[in-house]
């Protein structure tokens, strides 16, 4: 298990283009096309597969919203910022 982070470490911590929204981390990323957005939000599955940390994924039409949590902890850790780093990574 995963500690949780307190407020000033997600502050501190949180990558560029997140946001701190209660017991979540959240980004929206912004696509040319529907397609390009599909194509990351399938990078962003298999990452997130790969780290065994599953976020919340809404595709629309020139965005995808990636939401993080740490379901079992009650909120943000270390794995939240560590995908939200490597998902701005795959953008």
């Amino acid at each position: 298990m995963a500690d949780l982070l307190s407020e000033d470490e997600v502050e501190e911590r949180l990558p560029d283009g997140w946001e701190r929204d209660g017991d979540e981390i959240a980004r929206t990323y912004e696509f040319d096309d529907y397609l390009n957005g599909v194509t990351f939000a399938t990078h962003v599955g298999e990452v997130a597969e790969e780290e065994f940390h599953h976020p919340e994924i809404i595709i629309g039409y020139q965005t995808v919203e990636v939401r993080l949590t740490s379901h079992e902890e009650g909120g943000i850790t270390d794995k939240d910022i560590r995908l939200a780093n490597l998902f701005n990574d795959e953008r």
